[in-house]
């Protein structure tokens, strides 16, 4: 038996792909004088002036955030102020007027220059008082003309409290240039009727106090319509009609 001999076959040879060479290496030297400045001068100055200004923009936000708050602050202590004492009005009543006998070369012999005035005033709050504050006035007007001015007194009034003011008023500068003005001729001519109109008013700025706790200054207003007999020391009052009223706001 004869057995062929199989010869193997030759293999494929193989195919290397050709590799570039690798990329060279490159060293690049920059002077040390310009590796430090960066930025550049010009970008260093453009970069503090921007940094300027956004510091100033800051510091105005702050400022309006922090007067905005303490606006609010206040606004809301005022409130809470208000509805925690919650104060009632106080009434006023004018009881009487009278003219002291002063004798003024500037004046008529009928007119004086000092003005009295009694004013009733009514605490009606429980646990609550007010304080009367400076910058108050009181007036005496005959048809726009001011004759008399003075205020009243700086005090703290109780709760539950009545006190009756005494006040005199003096003769201004309005009253001795009325002495050449038509309504001069006017008040004599009606003061011959025996009924003179005249018209008091009372500002008075006060504050409520409950305790530690006060409210902010309140403006009480007061206007009597007031007719009387004569300008002369007895004085009488033949009407009277008075407003009042408190602006808490």
């Amino acid at each position: 038996m004869v057995v062929d001999k199989v010869q193997p076959k030759p293999e494929k040879p193989v195919t290397v792909p050709h590799l570039s060479p690798p990329p060279g290496t490159y060293i690049i030297k920059i002077p040390k004088e310009q590796i430090l400045r960066v930025p550049t001068p010009e970008n260093a100055l453009l970069f503090e002036q921007l940094s300027r200004r956004n510091k100033k923009y800051s510091g105005c936000c702050l400022c309006a955030i922090a007067l905005n708050f303490f606006f609010l602050h206040l606004v809301s202590a005022a409130v809470i102020s208000y509805f925690v004492i919650h104060p009632k009005s106080p009434n006023y009543t004018l009881n009487n007027v009278s003219i002291t006998t002063v004798t003024s070369p500037l004046l008529p012999p009928h007119v004086s220059p000092e003005f009295d005035l009694t004013i009733t005033a009514v605490n009606p709050n429980n646990k609550i008082g007010i304080q009367y504050e400076k910058g108050s006035y009181v007036q005496v007007f005959y048809k726009n003309v001011n004759l008399f001015d003075g205020v009243l007194p700086q005090f703290f009034q109780p709760s539950k409290n009545v006190t009756v003011f005494k006040l005199v008023l003096k003769g201004n500068s309005a009253m001795a240039e009325m002495i050449t003005s038509p309504v001069h001729d006017e008040l004599v001519a009606v003061e011959k009727t025996g009924t003179v109109p005249l018209m008091v008013i009372v500002r008075a700025p006060m504050k409520f106090k409950l305790g530690s706790v006060k409210t902010w200054t309140i403006n009480a207003m007061v206007r009597c319509d007031v007719t009387v007999y004569k300008l002369t020391a007895k004085l009488k009052i033949q009407s009277k009609n008075c407003h009042y009223g408190v602006n808490f706001w």
